[in-house]
């Protein structure tokens, strides 16, 4: 269960990591190999998801499946809430 919560953490601040992890990385990259700005996110993500893992290797806790589904719902967690709230206000509304 930590591992699954410390993936979601991950899934839920890679956006803030972007700019401070993920752009030094790939100004990194691009002497090597082409990176376009548009994978930001994705490198964010992977940074996030490689510091998850880490530390749910130290704690001993949670399996990969855990991490990759509360990765994921870390991630999506704000837009998977706001749907479902949109759909319980438009009952409510009929």
């Amino acid at each position: 269960m930590l591992g699954f919560l410390i993936a979601a953490a991950a899934g839920f601040l890679t956006p803030q990591i972007e700019s401070a992890l993920a752009k030094p990385i790939m100004s990194a990259l691009e002497k090597h190999i082409p990176v376009t700005p548009n994978e930001t996110r994705a490198i964010a993500f992977m940074v996030a998801l490689l510091g998850a893992a880490i530390l749910v290797a130290l704690v001993d806790s949670g399996s990969v499946f855990g991490v990759i589904v509360g990765a994921i719902l870390g991630y999506f967690g704000l837009r998977i809430f706001n749907v479902i709230k949109g759909v319980i206000e438009g009952r409510s509304d009929g």
